[in-house]
């Protein structure tokens, strides 16, 4: 995979010695490079620049006067769900609270202040394998998007310094946790880089959105059923948050193999029965799951 020999940078902050520290810092970075090609106090002045001009990367801060880093995020996430081109984001602040939130926009990464050159430096190679990915994706032929019924199709893996590929059919699902991935297949869970919204294209029908934080094989499905919410919001069998409000039942899909759970949100149930009714499978309703 070839990385961008040089990234376009814009710099959100409203602190001008902050946004000055991070251009210092950007220098310093190379393999790949950054190049800073503006800056903006604010993410209204960041979004007017983004009308009439492009970058890589945003940098962007989360605390600032007016929207907020936050709804800057939420904006360009929905323009690259209609399919516009949108930068990678990483979130630069000195607050981790907003951290779970930040990666539930596809944040590539979250550096907290005061930034170390060596983290800014690991954000940008993460920046560059994605936007790589991007390109490789984009420039593919139709039709030869990895399926799950390709021959040979495998999401490659690299764990404790391995390069594993493993073949789609035994993967069972991916699910988002923070900064990584995790590949669960009925023997083993891999850590991966990457994003569920880079990978979902790349799987093919044999594969279900069913939360904002997982994709599950349909042949690994074996119950949808209601499960009571907790009231941290997390679903109780499988830990999952969910999108109930306090002491209300959400959905819950029975992975087979490993007869785990994973979250159902419920925007997501009734494509989640249509799939397994479309394959022949049997979805086994429960008013509630015990224990």
């Amino acid at each position: 995979m070839t990385l961008p020999p040089c990234l376009k940078v814009l710099l959100v902050d409203d602190e001008a010695l902050a946004r000055l520290r991070l251009r210092s810092l950007l220098e310093g970075c190379v393999d790949p490079r950054a190049e800073v090609v503006a800056e903006a106090g604010s993410a209204s002045q960041a979004q007017a620049w983004l009308r009439d001009h492009h970058c890589d990367l945003i940098l962007l801060d989360i605390q600032m006067p007016g929207p907020d880093g936050m709804q800057l995020a939420s904006t360009l996430r929905a323009l690259g769900q209609q399919g516009g081109q949108s930068p990678a984001l990483v979130f630069v602040t000195a607050h981790t609270e907003h951290a779970v939130q930040a990666f539930d926009l596809d944040a590539t990464d979250y550096l907290t202040k005061p930034v170390r050159r060596e983290r800014l430096q690991a954000a940008l190679v993460r920046v560059a394998q994605r936007l790589a990915e991007r390109a490789a994706m984009q420039a593919r032929p139709a039709g030869q998007t990895l399926s799950a019924d390709a021959a040979g199709g495998v999401i490659t893996v690299t764990d404790r310094g391995r390069l594993l590929r493993v073949p789609l059919a035994e993967v069972l699902y991916l699910k988002a946790e923070l900064k990584y991935l995790t590949l669960r297949t009925a023997t083993q869970s891999l850590v991966m880089d990457g994003s569920l919204a880079d990978l979902e294209p790349r799987l093919g029908e044999r594969f279900l959105r069913v939360h904002r934080n997982a994709l599950v094989a349909k042949a690994a499905v074996r119950e949808l059923q209601r499960h009571a919410v907790s009231h941290a919001g997390e679903d109780e069998a499988s830990g999952d948050r969910g999108d109930s409000a306090d002491g209300a039942e959400g959905w819950a899909v029975r992975i087979g193999g490993v007869n785990e759970w994973l979250a159902v949100s419920r925007r997501q149930v009734a494509a989640v029965r249509e799939a397994l009714a479309g394959q022949g499978g049997r979805a086994e309703l429960h008013p509630q799951a015990g224990g």
